[in-house]
């Protein structure tokens, strides 16, 4: 039998001690891409929702064709009703990415955006409701032999005006998130600053919108149409730098008497 004799002079070599930052930049690198192709995803179920099937199902002015285009494709319909609750899916999943992105920032500034997302939600969730009764009225043979034809599309005509009164109400909640974004992202330091004007200005779009859409006796051209840049600009930046805002938002995270970039290289 031997025995092995350790020699004392021979030692382990120590493992370097993990980088206490490393468990926040994966965090928030994770909410960066969360964030930003949950955004781009956003983009393109929106379009499809609300562009292509509610506006290209609606006559405006046109009770009767907005209703036969309805009953003509009812499936379609009830998919784009789908495609914005999935919106609204997505909604609730970026303004917690968001909060996590710039919470090193400001985190009482961040979860007020986040909240202000939140609530904007449940607002185009109950517009969304509209759209429901209105596929229901539609496919109610009772309700069209009780109403008269005429009263149903009528009727029909004026839950799609609600659903559109009540999303553009909730925009004002929707430009008031934006607005705090853009100020975050300016005071940041990891998103460029001319990207935090930009969403301030989309911001003042969705709000403008909404109090004309209230404030108007016309009908109000949409200002947002014009001044969305900012968002696809973000969902791309946060997808893209998702690694150097990581880096930097940690290390603002750590030190907590620091706010903005400028701050930490002092």
């Amino acid at each position: 039998m031997t025995s092995r004799i350790q020699n004392p002079h021979l030692q382990r070599p120590h493992s370097a001690p993990p980088d206490p930052a490393l468990p926040a930049q994966w965090s928030i690198r994770r909410a960066s891409l969360t964030a930003g192709v949950a955004l781009l995803l956003m983009s393109v179920v929106a379009i499809f929702g609300n562009i292509v099937v509610i506006d290209g199902l609606v006559t405006e002015g046109d009770a009767g064709q907005t209703t036969a285009d309805i009953l003509a494709n009812q499936g379609l319909f009830r998919l784009g009703i789908t495609s914005l609750i999935v919106v609204i899916l997505l909604d609730v999943v970026v303004a917690w990415a968001l909060y996590r992105v710039f919470s090193p920032v400001n985190a009482s500034l961040s979860m007020l955006a986040a909240a202000m997302r939140l609530v904007y939600s449940g607002v185009f969730m109950v517009a969304i409701g509209q759209l429901l009764g209105v596929i229901r009225l539609l496919g109610d043979d009772g309700s069209r032999a009780a109403l008269g034809a005429d009263q149903v599309q009528t009727q029909a005509m004026m839950g799609v005006a609600a659903f559109k009164d009540i999303w553009y109400l909730g925009q004002f909640l929707f430009g008031a998130h934006l607005l705090l974004i853009g100020f975050l992202a300016y005071r940041s330091g990891y998103i460029p600053r001319l990207l935090g004007v930009l969403l301030v200005i989309a911001g003042l779009g969705y709000a403008t919108d909404s109090l004309g859409a209230v404030l108007s006796q016309s009908p109000w051209a949409d200002i947002s149409a014009f001044t969305f840049l900012g968002e696809f600009l973000l969902a791309l930046w946060l997808v893209i730098r998702a690694r150097r805002i990581a880096a930097t938002a940690a290390a603002l995270e750590a030190t907590p008497h620091a706010r903005t970039l400028d701050d930490l290289k002092a």
